[in-house]
C-alpha cells in the first residue's frame, strides 16, 4: 500500500468547536502537531507536558501563525500518576467536551529505573500514565461522542520497535522492578511499552466502539528521543537504523496528524498506521492477541484504581 498524499497545511479540515488535548506537546512531534492543528481554528488546544518554559515558548510561536486559537498548558509529569490524575482533573474543570486525545509523549532505551510510583520507568511513562490519563478523560470522551456531528478520536503513538517484546508480550509479574535483566534491556523494555499501548488501543476500540482508538507509527524522527541513550545503546540504534531513512519532526508528526483528522470512513478501529495513513502489516500475533489485551486492560484497571 502507497503513503496516502497528506500535508497538514491542506489537508487538514476545519477543526471549529473541536477541543483537542496533546501529551508531550511542548517538543518534538507533539509541539509541530500543536503548530499544525491550531491553525485549523479549533474551539481550543490543551498541551501538557513537564517543562513551562518550553510550553509558553511554544505558545508564543503559535501565536503567531494561530492568533485567535486558544492554547493552555497543564503542567503534567507521566512518571507520576497523581501527577497525571491532576492533569486530568484540571482539564475536566476546563472543558466540557474532547473531540480528539493525542498521546505523544514517551522515552526511549532509558537505562533501569522505576517511575516515582514504582513501575519498570518506560512502561510507566511511554503506557501507564497515558492509560491513566485515558481512563480519566474516557467519560467525558464518550459524552462527547454523542454529541450531533461528533467525531471523537484517541491516538496513541506507539512504534514498530514493539517488536522487541519479550516472550509473552507483557511481563506482568515484573512490573514492579527495573526489569533489568537482558543485555540488550532497554529495547526489551521500550518493546514492551509500546505493545502495550498497542494492545491498549485495541481494547479500547472493543470496548468503547463509539471512539475511533488508533496506533500510529511515526517513522524514525530526528528528535531528542535518542539523547539518553547509553554509548552502547546508541552503537545498537544505529546499527538497525542504518538503512532507514530519518525524517524531520515536521515529517514525522503527519501519520498522527492524518490519524487524528482525516475522514473516519477511510480509518480502520484499533489499527496500527505506518507513514502515512498505511495500514501496517507488521503485527505480530502477540498484538493481535485478545486475551493478552483483555488482560493488560484489567491488570491496568486494577494498578490505577487508587488514582
Amino acid at each position: 500500500m502507497t503513503s496516502v498524499d497528506f500535508l497538514p497545511s491542506r489537508d487538514i479540515p476545519s477543526l471549529t468547536g473541536k477541543v483537542i488535548f496533546i501529551t508531550g506537546g511542548t517538543s518534538g512531534l507533539g509541539a509541530e502537531s500543536v503548530q499544525q492543528l491550531a491553525q485549523k481554528q479549533p474551539r481550543a488546544i490543551y498541551l501538557s507536558g513537564r517543562n513551562a518554559k518550553n510550553a509558553e515558548a511554544l505558545i508564543e510561536r503559535v501565536k503567531a501563525v494561530a492568533p485567535t486559537t486558544p492554547l493552555h498548558f497543564i503542567q503534567c509529569d507521566l512518571a507520576s500518576l497523581p501527577s497525571v490524575a491532576a492533569a486530568a482533573a484540571q482539564f475536566l474543570a476546563a472543558s466540557d467536551r474532547l473531540d480528539i486525545l493525542m498521546c505523544n509523549a514517551g522515552i526511549m532505551a532509558h537505562p533501569p529505573g522505576l517511575t516515582s510510583d514504582g513501575y519498570e520507568l518506560q512502561f510507566g511513562i511511554n503506557f501507564l500514565g497515558h492509560a491513566l490519563l485515558i481512563k480519566k478523560l474516557l467519560p467525558l470522551l464518550q459524552r462527547t461522542a454523542q454529541l450531533p456531528g461528533a467525531d471523537v478520536r484517541v491516538v496513541l503513538l506507539t512504534s514498530l520497535g514493539f517488536l522487541m517484546h519479550p516472550r509473552g508480550g507483557i511481563l506482568f509479574d515484573s512490573l514492579r522492578t527495573t526489569q533489568d535483566s537482558r543485555i540488550f534491556g532497554p529495547w526489551t523494555r521500550y518493546g514492551q511499552s509500546k505493545l502495550a499501548a498497542l494492545l491498549y488501543a485495541r481494547e479500547l476500540a472493543r470496548r468503547a466502539p463509539s471512539i475511533l482508538a488508533i496506533a500510529v507509527h511515526p517513522g524514525v524522527v530526528q528528535t531528542g528521543l535518542a539523547d539518553g541513550l547509553s554509548a552502547v545503546n546508541r552503537v545498537f540504534l544505529k546499527a538497525m537504523l542504518v538503512t532507514t531513512k530519518l525524517v524531520t519532526p515536521e515529517e514525522g508528526a503527519r501519520n498522527q496528524l492524518w490519524a487524528a483528522t482525516t475522514q473516519r470512513e477511510g480509518i480502520e478501529n484499533a489499527a496500527l498506521y505506518e507513514p502515512v495513513g498505511v495500514l501496517s502489516g507488521k503485527l505480530d500475533k502477540t498484538s493481535k492477541d485478545d486475551a493478552l489485551a483483555g488482560r493488560l486492560w484489567e491488570w491496568t484497571e486494577k494498578e490505577l484504581e487508587r488514582y
